[in-house]
């Protein structure tokens, strides 16, 4: 089984312990996460973040543990919290022999003289159900373990003080104890300190209440297990849910790596399959609901975007030997297609109408379908999802919602309206969009015209004449768009592609990491010297051991950091914050334009290190755009992930 491991060099001091994550997940939206130390430095930090209406409404049902082991009458902690104060009360890390993730799950070995005991903890798939189980692994006598779980029920966005969501002391949740006795206590600890929340600039105070203590003695050799959920239904046995966890992690392996785990991809393939959660889809009027699955964006903050979801797709499904679920996801989401448009995000609460505001997303969906296609050889979910995909493109033609439709003058797509932020580049600092891209943004150039080009080759090879001509004509289309974009978007004395065309203000030549969509892409809209021009521009200015800046370090708006609070973070994200994501398009464009492989794996080793730092086995969203360009924003990243492994797998099968 792959894994990561730490020594005590890394997780007995705070920092390193502090700054370094681990996660787990149920395939519901649920999850549970924390610190390696067992501070919880953010709001979502807890033992049990249920998701009561999969994969939303996710609620922090335990928010942390006091454990205390004691040996010959020496207590000793286990635990470690820090308060408002800054003061740290324990510092049960300091007994840390070693961490490490047992596939994705975590284990911490805790040393008190010659007796060492291993914490581990899971989820089960499928259900709001998180075990701790404490194993004596060395030692000749019984310990005395004491472990209070400390409890709350708050939306996981949002921080509770004392008395708040604990209704009449029941906080839907039952705790169960595999051996020893159970002793009320009624007691709130207050004032608990989120480090990560204040840095951002938000609230960062929390209490959690301990209704009871959980005492039992463990010989050496056994274990013991508390189980934390919010299901009515009894939980699983521990012994039979901890075995189930792990063969599903060795069976997600084989299938992917036919035996083959080795870091990263191993790592890499089990990451994956934490985003794959499940949502219901609705039925036509109103008749209920039908089993269907999404892609969480990212953890531990997001929901389900349609971007995020086609750009992870191929990565998180089909380079991980599971197309049946990539099926499924595109069917679900063509459900939810609207005047031609995905939608861009669903909503954090159950019964909410998802948002529509992206002109991109829609545009991937019929690549992440074509990767289906190749993967399996098959073309049966295409012709299933042809009329959708139609409709996208018919509905791009005629024009659609926020300004998005074709240039008749030139075939180019066309988006945007003040306020609005169609593009990946979404942040927004209150009422300002900080890169509102209206005009013709140059990667959506590049996946409408990839799109035309797919599904009119789909069509112009049908025995139908009606869908023949229509086929052609979208690759007439796609024909004519080519001709405008390499005459617009291309300038010798630049060396690179504008990112905007057609703006209010004109045209924006801006280096950003856009323009290598119109190189990775199946169907690049340059070659030859001016595909090398653009590569090198990209390469001396945005490539960095993690990702590419979003801009350029020469460019005036360009900022340093992405840290401090929202207007200072938001304004800074797509201002040179080093994503993850592009170094997927990064290394297909390299392979495209040099041919050569062995460099393009060498953009992806330094992400094996990054594995064992901030989200443990697993990739952050963002890093800073300047070295060492230390991990920021979500710590684990599906499109990140995704992209990561796709580039991978794809270069190892060549």
């Amino acid at each position: 089984m792959t894994g990561i491991v730490l020594g005590r060099d890394v997780v007995g001091e705070l920092e390193p312990a502090l700054r370094r994550e681990w996660l787990v997940t149920n395939g519901l939206g649920g999850y549970a996460s924390g610190t390696v130390a067992g501070v919880a430095t953010r709001r979502y930090h807890g033992l049990l973040v249920a998701a009561l209406t999969p994969p939303v409404d996710r609620t922090v049902l335990v928010g942390g543990l006091v454990e205390w082991l004691t040996v010959d009458g020496e207590r000793f902690a286990l635990h470690a919290h820090e308060y408002a104060d800054g003061t740290i009360d324990q510092h049960g890390y300091r007994r840390l022999e070693s961490f490490r993730l047992d596939g994705m799950l975590p284990v911490w070995r805790y040393v008190a003289g010659e007796v060492a005991i291993e914490k581990r903890v899971w989820m089960e798939y499928g259900a709001n159900t998180t075990y701790v189980r404490y194993t004596v692994v060395r030692g000749s006598r019984p310990v005395d373990v004491e472990v209070v779980p400390l409890v709350t029920r708050r939306d996981h966005h949002a921080l509770a003080g004392e008395g708040a969501g604990i209704p009449d002391g029941e906080p839907g949740l039952r705790v169960l104890s595999s051996g020893g006795t159970e002793a009320s206590m009624g007691t709130w600890f207050r004032g608990f300190r989120h480090r990560e929340e204040e840095a951002r600039g938000l609230d960062a105070r929390s209490d959690l209440y301990a209704a009871c203590a959980y005492r039992v003695t463990i010989a050496p050799g056994e274990s013991w297990t508390l189980t934390l959920t919010s299901e009515a239904a009894d939980p699983s046995d521990p012994e039979a849910s901890l075995a189930a966890a792990l063969v599903r992690q060795a069976t997600l392996l084989e299938r992917a790596t036919a035996g083959d785990a080795a870091l990263p991809i191993g790592q890499l393939v089990l990451a994956a399959d934490q985003f794959i959660v499940d949502r219901p889809i609705p039925l036509p009027g109103g008749t209920g609901t039908e089993p269907g699955r999404t892609i969480v964006a990212g953890y531990p903050w997001f929901n389900d975007w349609g971007r995020d979801t086609m750009i992870a797709l191929p990565g998180l499904t089909l380079a991980t030997g599971r197309p049946d679920q990539a099926a499924t996801i595109l069917r679900a989401f063509a459900r939810f297609v609207r005047d031609g448009l995905l939608p861009n995000n669903f909503p954090d609460g159950s019964g909410e109408d998802p948002g529509y505001n992206t002109v991109d997303a829609s545009l991937w969906y019929p690549l992440a379908v074509r990767a289906h296609a190749e993967a399996t050889g098959s073309r049966d979910l295409i012709d299933e999802l042809l009329p959708t995909l139609r409709s996208i493109l018919d509905h791009h033609v005629a024009g659609t919602r926020f300004g998005i439709g074709v240039d008749p003058s030139d075939g180019l797509l066309r988006a945007g309206e003040d306020g609005v932020q169609l593009t990946w580049m979404d942040a927004r600092v209150g009422d300002r969009v900080i890169t509102p891209r209206i005009g013709k943004p140059v990667e959506i150039q590049a996946l409408w015209i990839n799109a035309l080009r797919t599904v009119g080759g789909w069509l112009a090879g049908s025995t139908d004449p009606a869908d023949r001509a229509a086929g052609h004509a979208y690759v007439d289309l796609a024909d004519r768009a080519t001709a405008s974009f390499r005459a617009r978007f291309w300038r010798a004395d630049r060396g690179h592609l504008a990112d905007v065309i057609d703006g209010p203000d004109g045209d924006d030549w801006s280096l950003r990491p856009n323009q290598l969509l119109a190189l990775s892409l199946p169907y690049p809209l340059v070659e030859g010297p001016i595909a090398r021009s653009v590569l090198d521009a990209v390469g001396r200015e945005l490539v960095t051991s993690f990702g590419l800046r979003s801009l350029a370090p020469s460019d005036p708006a360009y900022r340093s950091r992405f840290q401090g609070p929202p207007p200072e973070r938001d304004g800074a994200y797509h201002q040179g914050t080093v994503w993850s994501w592009l170094l997927g398009p990064w290394v297909d464009a390299v392979v495209r334009v040099t041919g050569d492989r062995d460099l393009a794996r060498s953009y992806l080793e330094p992400i094996a290190h990054h594995l064992a730092d901030a989200g443990l086995g697993t990739v952050s969203e963002c890093f800073e755009p300047a070295p060492p360009h230390e991990a920021r924003a979500c710590i684990a990243q599906a499109w990140g992930v995704a992209e990561i492994l796709r580039a991978w797998r794809a270069l190892d099968d060549h």
